[in-house]
C-alpha cells in the first residue's frame, strides 16, 4: 500500500479543486508546489491594505450557474465588471469595441454611422486574410486595427502582425451599443479579500509541501502515491522527447504610488508599440477602494510586460499554432497510455483556460476518476 492515493503536482486552481473533491470523497492527497506559496497564478497578497493580483489581473466570469455557485462557497464575490480602457498615445478609448469607442474615434453618434465606416474599411482586404494584420482589418477596419490592435498584439507575441498567423484573431467583438462590459458572461466578479483564500479553503486538511520541485526527486515522489495529477508542463514531464513546446511569458513590475487614485480604472491597456508594457493594473479598483468606505491614501500598480519564454522561465500562455499543436498531439498520445498519471491545467493540457474553464475541467476529471471506481 502506498502512502497516498494521489500526488498532486501544483497547487493552482486545477490541482486545488481536484484535491478538495477527492479529499471529500475519502482519498488521501499530497500536494507539492515548487513556488513558496499556494494558488498558482491566481495568488493574491494583501500589501499595505490592498489585495494585489500578483500574476496579473484575474476577473472571474462565467455563464455556467453551477460553476458560479461552486466558487461562491469559498468566498463572497463583489459586483466588479471588467471595463478596461485602452490608451493610444494621449487618446483614451473604451473596451471592448463599442459605441463609446466609435464615438470617440470618429465623432459619430449612431450605430448605423459606425457600421458604415467599419464596413467601408473592411473592404481594404479582399480574399482570404494571409496574416494577423489582414485578418484584423477584415474584421474591424484600418482605424481600430492601427490604434487598438496592432501595437498591443505585436507586444504580446513579440512579432510583427504581418508575421503572425491569422487564426490568432479568429474574431474581434464589435458591439453597436454603448456598453463597456468586456465579458458577455452572465456572472462576473472578484472575491472580496482576494483569491488566495479560495485555495486555502480548498486545501484545508490536505497535506501541502511548498518549495518542492517534483523533478528534483522524481523517483521518490512517484513511489509514494497510487496516482499522480500533474499540472506542470507536459513536455517537461516527458523530458522534451518530442521537442519543446513554446510559451509566452510575462514580467511584472509592481510599485506603491503615494497617490489615492493613480489611473481611475483597474485595467488600462497601452496599445502603442513604443510603450514596452501592455497594461497597467491598479489593484484597489478591483474592490472599489476609491469609492466605498475608508479610503487608503496610497495605491499599488503593476505593469505587465510580455516576454519571450526560455527554459526555466515561468510559462503563462501556450502558443497554440500549427507547429506546437502537432508536437502537443504527440505528447497527448503518449499520455493516453498512462495508467497512473493524469494531466491537467493550462500547462498539462497545453491549452489556454480561463478560471471557470479550469474548474469545469477539474470537476470533469474528478468525475472520470470516480466513474473508474478509483
Amino acid at each position: 500500500m502506498k502512502k497516498y492515493d494521489y500526488l498532486i503536482v501544483g497547487s493552482g486552481l486545477f490541482g486545488a479543486v481536484f484535491a478538495y473533491e477527492m479529499s471529500r470523497k475519502g482519498r488521501k492527497c499530497l500536494v507539492i508546489e515548487k513556488r513558496n506559496h499556494i494558488a498558482g497564478n491566481i495568488y493574491s497578497e494583501n500589501i499595505e491594505g490592498i489585495n494585489v493580483h500578483c500574476y496579473g489581473a484575474h476577473i472571474f466570469h462565467t455563464s455556467n450557474k453551477h460553476i458560479w455557485d461552486y466558487i461562491q462557497q469559498f468566498a463572497e464575490f463583489n459586483r466588479y465588471t471588467n471595463s478596461p480602457v485602452a490608451r493610444y498615445k494621449n487618446e483614451l478609448y473604451n473596451m471592448p469595441f463599442n459605441m463609446n469607442t466609435f464615438s470617440k474615434m470618429w465623432g459619430i453618434t449612431t450605430p448605423e454611422e459606425a457600421k458604415n465606416i467599419i464596413e467601408g474599411q473592411r473592404k481594404e482586404i479582399s480574399g482570404i486574410p494571409q496574416n494577423l494584420e489582414e485578418q484584423a482589418i477584415s474584421l474591424v477596419g484600418r482605424d481600430i486595427y492601427e490604434k487598438l490592435v496592432k501595437g498591443y498584439t505585436e507586444k504580446q507575441w513579440g512579432k510583427s502582425a504581418r508575421e503572425l498567423p491569422p487564426f490568432i484573431i479568429k474574431r474581434l467583438p464589435v458591439r453597436f451599443v454603448y456598453d463597456n462590459n468586456y465579458f458577455n458572461d452572465k456572472y462576473q466578479g472578484i472575491p472580496i479579500g482576494g483569491y488566495t483564500q479560495i485555495i486555502e479553503k480548498m486545501l484545508e486538511g490536505v497535506e501541502v509541501k511548498l518549495n518542492t520541485d517534483y523533478f528534483v526527486e522524481r523517483k521518490q515522489w512517484d513511489s509514494i502515491a497510487d496516482k499522480i495529477l500533474f499540472t506542470g508542463m507536459i513536455d517537461q514531464f516527458y523530458d522534451y522527447c518530442y521537442g519543446e513546446l513554446e510559451y509566452r511569458s510575462l514580467r511584472f513590475e509592481t510599485e506603491i504610488k503615494e497617490i489615492e487614485n493613480y489611473q481611475g480604472n483597474a485595467v488600462v491597456n497601452y496599445t502603442e508599440y513604443e510603450v514596452p508594457y501592455t497594461r497597467i493594473i491598479e489593484h484597489k479598483h478591483f474592490e472599489f477602494m476609491c469609492q466605498e468606505g475608508e479610503k487608503i491614501p496610497h495605491s499599488i500598480i503593476t505593469k505587465e510586460f510580455p516576454v519571450g519564454w526560455n527554459k526555466g522561465d515561468e510559462p503563462y500562455y501556450p502558443i497554440n499554432d500549427d507547429k506546437n499543436t502537432k508536437i502537443y498531439e504527440k505528447y497527448k498520445e503518449l499520455s493516453s497510455n498512462e495508467n497512473n498519471v493524469i494531466f491537467g491545467g493550462r500547462l498539462g493540457m497545453y491549452k489556454y483556460f480561463d478560471m471557470h474553464n479550469v474548474i469545469e475541467a477539474a470537476l470533469q476529471c474528478v468525475n472520470e476518476e470516480i466513474e473508474k471506481g478509483v
